[in-house]
């Protein structure tokens, strides 16, 4: 399976009443779609998977797999802070006819490498027929997945690659160059996407695509046809809002961006909170700017 193009890490919408709208994923799903995008990856961090329910995430696969049919490539994020529970969310993606996972180190728990090695292959054992990339994302659970995990199953055909999410470049040109040979590289931090890519990625998995999928996807055919310059230059646009994500509230920014985009998508989930009417203003300055 090759991870290629924009995969947008969709956000979860949400009704007046906080229920999952799936009318408005739907649309989300066909305008991004008509810009372009390759595929997509429901039920990440930017989809809020954590303050889901297990019905929810069923029904939001769903609406997903029907949606696109074969039009793009799936993948599904598969979490949780237990060996035991990311067996039954894999399994559970596994029957809503998703065959690639996107399975982050267990949160909390801080697994050891070793651990964490012994926690990827307990789910390749109990799911045999569901392709895993690794996720690495230690800001949000506090552990690497080092360069042992990539050495443990790099010769394993069902490890297919690896969502970067790290902030540190030199992991990306590492991954890109040792690893090149055994896993896919695909973009996570989004400030960096230009970088990735001159070091290897074949795709990036999104979530400012969710509101700006025309932009990054002209990034992404700009850069494939050979402009580097002019790859640039759609990255210098993006990059003020890029960096007010990064900076924090990331999954706010993203639905309000999602709403500056015209859809309703509702805000995150408890704990986290809406953005201020000053954070908002900011935000919309930079968003903007970059439709300029």
């Amino acid at each position: 399976m090759q991870l290629k193009g924009i995969l947008p890490a969709l956000v979860t919408p949400f009704n007046a009443s906080g229920a999952v709208d799936h009318d408005t994923l739907a649309d989300i799903l066909e305008f991004q779609l008509k810009a372009g995008v390759k595929g997509f990856v429901p039920l990440g961090s930017t989809g809020e998977y954590y303050a889901l329910t297990n019905e929810e995430r069923r029904a939001v696969m769903k609406t997903v797999r029907e949606v696109v049919g074969d039009r793009g490539i799936l993948i599904a994020g598969a979490n949780g802070s237990s060996t035991r529970e990311v067996i039954e969310q894999v399994q559970q993606t596994r029957d809503a006819g998703y065959m690639n996972v996107l399975i982050a180190p267990p949160y909390y728990a801080l697994p050891s490498q070793d651990e964490l090695i012994g926690h990827y292959q307990a789910i390749l054992a109990a799911v045999p027929d569901v392709n895993v990339i690794l996720y690495n994302y230690p800001v949000r659970t506090n552990v690497e997945v080092g360069y042992g995990v990539l050495d443990a199953f790099k010769d394993n055909p069902r490890v297919i690659g690896i969502k970067e999410s790290s902030g540190n470049l030199l992991r990306a040109i590492e991954i890109g160059t040792k690893y090149q040979d055994h896993y896919q590289l695909s973009c996570g931090s989004d400030d960096q996407a230009l970088d990735f890519f001159l070091w290897g990625a074949s795709s990036w998995i999104c979530g400012p695509a969710n509101c700006f999928a025309k932009q990054v996807v002209d990034f992404y055919d700009t850069f494939t046809a050979g402009d580097i310059r002019g790859a640039q230059e759609v990255m210098i646009s993006l990059f003020p809002v890029m960096a007010s994500m990064e900076a924090g509230k990331f999954i706010q920014k993203v639905k309000y961006g999602c709403e500056l985009a015209g859809f309703k998508v509702g805000n995150a989930r408890a704990p986290l909170q809406p953005l201020s009417d000053v954070e908002k203003a900011e935000f919309r300055k930079v968003f903007e700017a970059s439709q300029a």
